[in-house]
C-alpha cells in the first residue's frame, strides 16, 4: 500500500500556513490537511480539502516551469437515467462556452495567448478537464476553471449548438464507423440494466432531444465542490496554490448530491450473440467476458493475462492467429478500468475472405488451450514487462502523473493506487493468471459480436 507519512520536507510550515489561510475564512472556505503520500514517482503527494469539500491534491516538482492542473468530477454515464443518455458527454463541450464572467470563446482565447495545452474527456465514471501551462500561468487557470464551475451560462442557442456537434460527432464515431458500432452494440448486449449498457456518448434521440433545463439540472447537481478534485502537478510555490485555490473555489456552496444507487447488473447465465452486416474490407470479432471492477483484486491479474494473450507479437493469440493461421490483421484487447464490473473485450480483424464465426472458433480454440497449457513464467515475465514500461512511460510528464493522480482518486479512492496496483502485477505468479483464466474465460458466458463484410475478397 502506498506509505502515508507526516508532510515531506518543507511542509512542516504547513500548519502555520493554514492556520494564516483560515484566519478570516468562510467555513466553506476553510482548507484542512490530509494524508501525504510519499511512494509516488516524481515527488509526494499532498492532499487537501476545503469546506466546501473540495478535494485539492498537489504535487511539487520544480525541475521544469510547468504544470498540469486537473479538475476532475465523479460523474460519468454511470450516472445517468434512461431518456436522458450522453448529459455527462454533452457538458465536456458546453463547459468551453459562456460564462457569466467571459463571452463565448474567451475562455480558449486566454488560455492560447499564453500557450496552454487544453483539453477534457467523459467517461463512464468521470469527467475530467485539463490544462498544461507555464507554472507561472497558475492563477488565471484557477481564475477560468473556478469560474466555469460556478458561472456557467446555458441558453438555448449553445446548447442546440453544442447537440448538432455531439449528433455529428456520435454519426461519425459510431453510426459510420464498424468500430464504434460494434463496441456499443457489444456492452449494449452484454449489460442489461446497469447503466453501462448506454454509450457515454448516448443514444441519438436522448441528444436530440435535450433541453438547457435538462442541462441546468445536471450543471447544478454534479459540476459542486464537493463532488470534483483539483489536481496540480508541477512547478508551484504550496502557499500561493492554496491561497489562489481557497480565493476562487472557497465562495462556493456544496449541492446535495444524489444518492440514487446504481441498479446492479444480474448474473450473465447464457451466451449472448449480435450479428451485424457491414461494408468493411473483413470480418471483425469481438467478444466481452464479465470482468471485476478495476479496484477488484483479480483486476491486476486480468491485465496481466490479456497481455500475455494479446499484446505483442509474440502473445499467444497473436501469434496463433496472426502470425500463424493467418486468419486474422491484428487482434487487441483489455480489462475495462471502470468503478463496478465491466467486461474483458477480445477483438480481431479477419484477414481475406475469413468469416467472422471462424475467426471466432479460432479465438475460442486458441483459449481453451490455455486450460491445457497454463501461462508460463516467461510469459508473465513478459507482460509484466510490457505494463511497467507502460506504467512508468505514463508517469514520465506532468500532465501524464496528474492523470493518475485524478484517475485513481475518483475511481478507487487513492490518488496514488497506480502504484499499489503496480506492485500488485509485479508479485502475480503465473498461478494467479491461470486461476483467473479458470474463473473469468473458461466455459464462462460470452457475448459475443460478428461482423459480416460485403466487401470482404471473394465476396459475391
Amino acid at each position: 500500500m502506498p506509505i502515508e507519512t507526516p508532510l515531506p520536507l518543507g511542509a512542516s510550515l504547513v500548519p502555520a500556513l493554514l492556520q494564516r489561510l483560515n484566519r478570516k475564512a468562510d467555513r466553506f472556505a476553510v482548507i484542512t490537511a490530509g494524508a501525504v503520500h510519499a511512494d509516488f514517482p516524481g515527488g509526494a503527494v499532498e492532499t487537501y480539502r476545503l469546506g466546501n469539500g473540495l478535494q485539492v491534491l498537489l504535487q511539487i516538482d520544480g525541475r521544469a516551469p510547468v504544470l498540469s492542473y486537473n479538475v476532475w468530477f465523479s460523474v460519468g454515464s454511470r450516472n445517468e437515467r434512461k431518456g436522458k443518455t450522453g448529459l455527462a458527454h454533452l457538458f465536456e463541450h458546453l463547459m468551453f462556452n459562456e460564462t457569466k464572467l467571459l463571452p463565448a470563446g474567451r475562455f480558449d482565447q486566454l488560455l492560447e495567448r499564453v500557450g496552454a495545452e487544453t483539453n477534457a474527456a467523459t467517461w463512464t465514471d468521470w469527467t475530467f478537464y485539463y490544462e498544461n501551462i507555464p507554472s507561472d500561468q497558475l492563477p488565471l487557470v484557477v481564475r477560468l476553471e473556478s469560474d466555469r464551475m460556478r458561472n456557467l451560462v446555458l441558453r438555448a442557442a449553445p446548447v442546440a449548438s453544442e447537440k448538432e456537434v455531439v449528433a455529428n460527432e456520435r454519426r461519425y464515431r459510431v453510426e459510420d464507423d464498424v468500430d464504434g458500432a460494434v463496441s456499443e452494440t457489444l456492452w449494449s448486449l452484454a449489460f442489461t440494466e446497469h447503466p453501462y449498457h448506454h454509450p457515454t456518448i448516448g443514444w441519438m434521440a436522448d441528444i436530440e432531444n435535450f433541453t438547457p433545463a435538462d442541462c441546468r439540472d445536471f450543471y447544478k447537481t454534479w459540476y459542486a465542490p464537493n463532488n470534483a478534485t483539483v489536481v496540480l502537478v508541477g512547478d508551484l510555490d504550496r502557499a500561493k496554490a492554496l491561497r489562489l485555490i481557497q480565493r476562487h473555489y472557497g465562495a462556493m456552496r456544496p449541492a446535495k448530491l444524489p444518492d440514487v444507487p446504481v441498479p446492479a447488473e444480474p448474473p450473465q447465465t447464457e451466451h449472448r450473440l449480435a450479428v451485424l452486416d457491414r461494408p468493411t474490407p473483413t470480418a471483425k470479432v469481438a467478444l466481452g467476458f464479465k470482468c471485476p471492477a478495476f479496484a477488484h483484486p483479480d483486476h491486476a491479474a486480468l491485465s496481466v493475462l490479456v497481455e500475455a494473450l494479446i499484446g505483442g507479437r509474440s502473445a499467444r493469440l497473436y501469434r496463433e492467429l496472426v502470425t500463424e493461421q493467418e486468419i486474422a490483421t491484428d487482434i487487441s484487447g483489455w480489462a475495462s478500468t471502470f468503478r463496478d464490473p465491466g467486461l474483458l473485450e477480445i477483438s480481431a480483424n479477419g484477414r481475406g475472405s475469413v468469416q467472422p464465426e471462424a475467426l471466432r472458433e479460432a479465438i475460442d480454440r486458441c483459449l481453451a488451450t490455455v486450460a491445457a497449457d497454463p501461462i508460463s513464467e516467461d510469459e508473465r515475465d513478459r507482460a509484466v514487462a510490457r505494463l511497467e514500461l507502460g506504467f512508468l512511460r505514463g508517469l514520465e510528464t506532468v500532465g501524464g502523473r496528474a492523470e493518475s493522480i485524478g484517475f485513481h482518486s475518483v475511481v478507487v479512492g487513492d490518488p496514488v493506487g497506480s502504484v499499489a496496483r503496480m506492485e500488485s502485477i509485479r508479485a502475480l505468479t503465473a498461478d494467479d493468471l491461470q486461476r483467473v483464466a479458470r474463473h473469468y474465460l473458461f466455459n464462462k458466458p460470452c457475448t459475443a459480436v460478428l461482423v459480416r463484410s460485403s466487401l470482404a475478397v471473394g465476396a459475391a
